[in-house]
């Protein structure tokens, strides 16, 4: 095996990757075209997910692994014509990417579907199979993090963006989600025109809620923090659905994954559903009035 620098490695199935259109086409093959490039199987699935030896053995084809990204194992599977991401983890990290998922759902935010699969966690293809472009935030923002920044950085693109980013940002604020860098969130393109249509949903919540271990203390961190100093620089209330407790535990019960218990945190589920609502009352606190908890009645009105 000789070695390859990254360019030369994605440039071996021409850049191409599952969730946008975007391909490099060499100067030296004029009958190329998209289909030939495209994925439309991936054999070294396991190898990518488990490190599976048995995997080694496969014939020479293109796989969208060479173009996949992040420090987790994961893979791209090909299930009944639609994409899949596979992902492994502790249980406590995928018990909080299933559980940040069912909360998104809840309170009404654009967020990825993720759903158990075995000993891993799996997330459809939120373009299908690149029927819209994704575009990582990275290409409009590059690595800036101030949310104010980024939010008028988004404002100047469509108002619908920037409403869009504030809810993300309540959401990180109360799943305490430490890993929203511009790599971790973006826009979907029409794949025709290139037009932006929408902020792409929320995902990649791994490294939220109980992933870490179990918080102790007030929640009046940096993730808080910044949402309110973003909220007073929008001047205007943000209405979002209000968590409770009862709610909390049944859709915390129905998750497979089982997280750790400890001497201090013996029921990490119950640890849980109070935690968010702990961080839920710090995000009323710090935005005093520019955040409008609603009853899911009124949401709909």
């Amino acid at each position: 095996m000789a070695h390859k620098d990254d360019l030369t490695s994605v440039l071996t199935v021409n850049a191409a990757t599952i969730t946008d259109n975007y391909w490099v086409k060499p100067l030296s093959d004029d009958t190329l075209n998209y289909e030939d490039v495209r994925f439309k199987v991936n054999l070294f699935d396991n190898l990518a997910l488990t490190g599976d030896v048995n995997s080694f053995d496969q014939p020479p084809s293109r796989t969208p692994e060479i173009t996949n990204t992040g420090s987790f194992e994961k893979c791209w599977r090909l299930e009944s014509g639609q994409w899949y991401m596979y992902k492994a983890g502790k249980q406590e990290e995928l018990f909080s990417e299933l559980l940040a998922f069912i909360l998104g759902k809840s309170l009404g935010f654009p967020i990825a579907e993720y759903e158990s699969a075995g000993e891993f966690i799996k997330s459809r293809d939120f373009t299908d199979n690149a029927k819209v472009d994704f575009e990582p935030a990275a290409g409009i923002i590059g690595d800036v993090s101030d949310y104010v920044e980024i939010y008028e950085t988004l404002r100047s693109l469509g108002e619908n963006l920037a409403e869009q980013y504030v809810g993300m940002c309540y959401f990180d604020g109360l799943i305490y989600n430490m890993d929203r860098h511009e790599n971790n969130f973006g826009v979907l393109r029409d794949g025709s025109t290139g037009v932006i249509l929408s902020l792409a949903p929320f995902f990649d919540h791994n490294i939220s809620l109980i992933a870490r271990g179990y918080p102790s203390g007030s929640p009046k961190d940096m993730l808080i923090r910044d949402f309110a100093e973003l909220m007073n620089h929008i001047g205007k209330p943000l209405r979002v659905r209000k968590l409770n407790e009862r709610e909390l535990l049944k859709s915390i019960a129905e998750i497979p994954f089982e997280p750790p218990a400890t001497f201090d945190v013996p029921e990490p589920r119950d640890f849980t559903a109070r935690y968010i609502l702990r961080r839920q009352d710090a995000l009323k606190e710090q935005c005093r009035n520019m955040l409008r908890f609603i009853d899911s009645k009124a949401l709909e009105r």
